[in-house]
């Protein structure tokens, strides 16, 4: 009896399954799936099934949604400790400025680690070699 429940379960689960991947059909995702199809290729799987794609297109805007989610909370946080330090002056500005250390500090949770340039360019000059700059 265990067996047969057993079965009736994976059948259950195979039904469902079927119906999410023929559900994908009408589902027009917000990744094209052209751009999909394009990595997926580049990373050396070919696969003919737009399903198997869409479901990729689906997973990866999952994973965007979390991390991007993940940032804000990084960085209300963040400026949240910025006013508590600065109580004395009203803050009339309440947009949030998203860093990259907020995405940074939200793709490092999920194993994704980012480095920042080591400098950025202040003038058109900067990073320029000095021999070849005209003075």
């Amino acid at each position: 009896m265990n067996h047969q429940q057993s079965n009736e379960g994976r059948q259950d689960d195979e039904s469902a399954l079927s119906d999410f991947l023929g559900s994908l059909m009408d589902y027009t995702p917000t990744i094209p799936d052209e751009l999909v199809e394009h990595y997926v290729a580049k990373s050396g799987f070919q696969c003919p099934d737009v399903r198997l794609i869409r479901l990729v297109a689906v997973a990866t805007q999952k994973f965007i949604a979390e991390v991007a989610t993940d940032a804000l909370q990084h960085c209300k946080a963040r400026q949240t400790a910025v006013v508590k330090d600065k109580r004395d002056k009203q803050q009339k500005d309440k947009r949030l400025t998203l860093t990259m250390e907020d995405l940074s500090k939200a793709l490092h949770e999920y194993g994704v680690n980012m480095r920042h340039q080591e400098y950025f360019a202040d003038n058109p000059s900067s990073g320029v070699d000095p021999a070849s700059r005209e003075e």
